[in-house]
């Protein structure tokens, strides 16, 4: 399923020009599956974050910082996997992933196996920006985020009791590796600047009852999260196994800068391949002139978009979200 490229429009008084697009994971989205309840929450929760980020996009800001924005909302959500409202391990410990990257420089920030970091985005970014490294994981991203000064929060702000259940269920059914619900709840932000600069961002629990130490392709860059100033920037959710062996979002981003694809052209054909792999899951991507694009090859993709030319929209389902005109 795929929801094709939107320009920001050519007006002069649109001033600054920029694009925010975001998501909330993708999977076994269904109406039959979700409460009224739950999707007026959800919708709310993606509006609330596209105005986190239209905030610092309207302003003149930097996407790297519109892109965090965007993703702390989100992480603060227990709607979406990530930060509050994480999936529990098989241990029963939520363990927070999460990545930052700039398209102009290229530097990018990530942790994996975080556990005390209220927003683990913001400790992506202290990595990028105040170390050396790009990926720390565990205790000693967690004693970083410490020195770093970073907001402190114990493990009952990340547990919730539908969280829990997920667990329970997948413990005493025996059901798989995978979600129980197989709803891949990542979040994300892809955003381009009114200086043309892209810049991407992803944070995820992981999946429900993952063991040993398992590292998906959220904070892994390339994989889940990745911004080039010569492309575009991508941030993926879904089955972070198969997104890690395709390279999904330095793949579409390759496609565009050496294979002259389209941007939509490039994220269905790598999602194809994600697919015919045999996974499922979905990708928002933004470009460095405001073209724009979803694709997820699942039933439904919270998700949502945001353009200075006035363009604003969330959706949940595959049916829905159809194509403005192209302006």
């Amino acid at each position: 399923m795929s929801l094709g490229p939107v320009a920001g429009a050519d007006d002069a008084a649109a001033k600054p020009r920029w694009t925010l697009v975001i998501h909330g994971g993708a999977g076994t989205i269904e109406r039959a599956r979700i409460t009224p309840e739950q999707d007026q929450a959800i919708r709310a929760a993606l509006a609330a974050a596209l105005t986190a980020g239209e905030a610092v996009l309207a302003r003149g800001g930097d996407a790297v910082d519109a892109v965090q924005a965007a993703v702390v909302v989100l992480e603060d959500d227990p709607n979406f996997n990530a930060g509050r409202g994480a999936v529990f391990t098989y241990d029963g410990v939520n363990e927070l992933d999460a990545a930052i990257m700039r398209g102009d420089t290229r530097a990018a920030g990530a942790v994996t196996g975080v556990t005390a970091t209220k927003n683990p985005v913001k400790l992506a970014w202290a990595v990028m920006e105040r170390s050396p490294h790009v990926l720390l994981s565990r205790e000693g991203a967690d004693q970083f985020s410490r020195e770093q000064g970073l907001e402190q929060a114990p493990p009952t702000w990340f547990a919730t009791p539908e969280r829990r259940r997920q667990l329970d269920e997948l413990k005493s059914k025996k059901i798989g590796w995978y979600d129980v619900d197989l709803k891949y709840g990542t979040v994300g932000a892809v955003a381009v600047d009114a200086r043309g600069h892209v810049a991407a961002a992803t944070s995820t629990g992981g999946l429900t009852g993952k063991r040993w130490g398992r590292i998906g392709d959220s904070p892994l860059i390339g994989a889940g999260t990745f911004a080039d100033d010569r492309a575009c920037a991508v941030s993926a959710t879904g089955a972070g196994e198969f997104f890690i062996r395709v390279g999904v979002a330095a793949e579409i981003c390759a496609r565009m800068r050496l294979g002259g694809m389209t941007l939509q052209a490039a994220a269905d054909a790598v999602m194809a391949d994600v697919k015919m792999l045999g996974g499922s899951g979905g990708v928002i991507v933004v470009a460095p002139n405001g073209e724009n694009g979803f694709s997820f090859n699942t039933p439904g993709m919270y998700r949502g978009r945001s353009t200075s030319a006035g363009i604003r929209e969330v959706a949940i389902y595959g049916d829905e979200g159809q194509n403005p005109p192209q302006q």
